[in-house]
């Protein structure tokens, strides 16, 4: 420990002839601990939502989806499909075909995004983890089978006990012009049974319901288009590397999503909140580095007979500053630490206990998520450390013209 840090650890720990000082000294430093554990708390359950709806949507999307540039739209080729599967990292990829349809289910009507698949699709995603009723089956036999969202189901009173009961759809012809003495004619109609109900989340639970390709192909009369490829990673493939390697494949035709392209707006708003969190508790913590301005001005002048003997000793201005920035790092620091140590233990406590119940009831969580990231702690340090340089600044530098001014009397 160098000359400067052991003074100022000395000033620390000494008492002061005012107990002002020590006071103003002791709410600074309980202001800095207040305000890093609200601040690592905070961040570390927007962590943990973050990671809540991570985890629901990408039970739905894949790793990687790719749709065409131009058009809903696209004729697959083999050979590209082929040279898909041989990119590295690339485990599995399920051919998709999407539509809007209207779906009835006795006298209730229901307008839903349609999704074939292929067998490849239960590879891709986790959708069976999120059935909670009935089964992951999209054939039974020779008949058609459909996956339904938890909303979908709701809107139309579906009772997977019915095997009588079959969901009719209604797809709009792709050809063909309308007459109005016979609109029943402009829709292409087919039904499905009702095997499984699945549960993620409402943007998916309110408007998917998922069927086999050949089921939609008949329905508007395609005979080999996609209207997308998703595609599953090996789980230790790095997601920009593969997406790299699919571009150069694909060409500039394709348009080749990670998992943050595919709900971009949801991520940045996600990003937005958790920062206009984190700087609305900085401007508290801003708030609280006044008190250590006040702490370090009066030690200042308690010490104005040391400062005074160190700078006959040879002490230059250079050091005297050093010594009382010194003085607010720790004044912050110890804050700081205190207010981690008690972060982690109300983080663990929260994960272990469930301490803190949400607010009505949820299906999905009972109590408040938490997930404590490294990143957050280094940024909450690094944002201490610079409050408190920048409040101990002024004081500091008054301590080394004060120790100017004995020299010129």
């Amino acid at each position: 420990m160098n000359l400067a840090a052991r003074i100022a650890k000395r000033y620390l720990v000494s008492k002061k002839s005012t107990n002002a000082i020590n006071i103003i000294a002791g709410v600074s430093t309980v202001g800095m601990m207040v305000g890093t554990a609200a601040l690592i708390l905070v961040l570390s359950v927007f962590n943990g939502f973050e990671d809540l709806v991570t985890s629901l949507y990408n039970t739905f999307n894949p790793d990687i989806k790719v749709l065409p540039a131009e058009g809903k739209t696209f004729e697959p080729d083999s050979a590209t499909l082929l040279a898909i599967s041989a990119v590295p990292g690339v485990k599995a990829v399920a051919q998709v075909l999407e539509e809007n349809a209207l779906l009835r289910y006795k006298n209730k009507d229901y307008i839903t995004r349609l999704k074939g698949v292929n067998d490849a699709y239960k590879q891709v995603t986790a959708i069976d983890t999120a059935i909670i009723e009935g089964s992951y089956r999209l054939t039974l036999e020779d008949a058609d089978c459909g996956l339904l969202g938890l909303g979908v189901v709701a809107a139309l009173g579906i009772n997977l006990d019915n095997q009588f009961a079959r969901v009719q759809v209604f797809m709009p012809r792709r050809e063909g012009k309308v007459s109005t003495f016979a609109a029943e004619r402009a829709f292409t109609q087919a039904s499905f049974i009702p095997t499984g109900v699945f549960a993620i989340q409402q943007d998916f639970d309110a408007k998917y319901a998922i069927v086999p390709i050949r089921f939609m192909r008949n329905l508007l009369s395609y005979d080999t288009a996609l209207s997308g490829l998703e595609i599953a990673l090996e789980p230790n493939a790095k997601p920009e590397t593969v997406k790299k390697n699919l571009k150069a494949v694909l060409g500039n035709q394709f348009i080749v999503q990670d998992r943050y392209e595919q709900d971009a707006f949801l991520y940045k708003v996600m990003k937005t909140e958790k920062w206009a969190v984190y700087f609305i508790l900085t401007f508290i913590l801003v708030i609280s580095a006044f008190n250590i301005i006040g702490s370090l001005s009066m030690l200042v002048i308690e010490k104005k007979q040391d400062i005074g003997i160190l700078k006959a000793m040879g002490a230059t201005k250079s050091f005297i500053r050093k010594v009382f920035l010194m003085e607010g790092i720790l004044l912050s620091l110890i804050g700081a630490t205190v207010g981690v140590v008690l972060a982690v233990a109300v983080c663990l406590a929260q994960q272990h206990f469930k301490l803190i119940k949400l607010q009505g009831a949820s299906f999905l969580i009972e109590a408040y998520p938490v997930s404590m990231r490294t990143a957050d702690f280094v940024l909450v340090f690094i944002t201490v450390v610079v409050i408190s340089v920048l409040a101990s600044v002024v004081p500091a530098h008054r301590a080394a013209e004060q120790s100017q001014l004995l020299k010129e009397e």
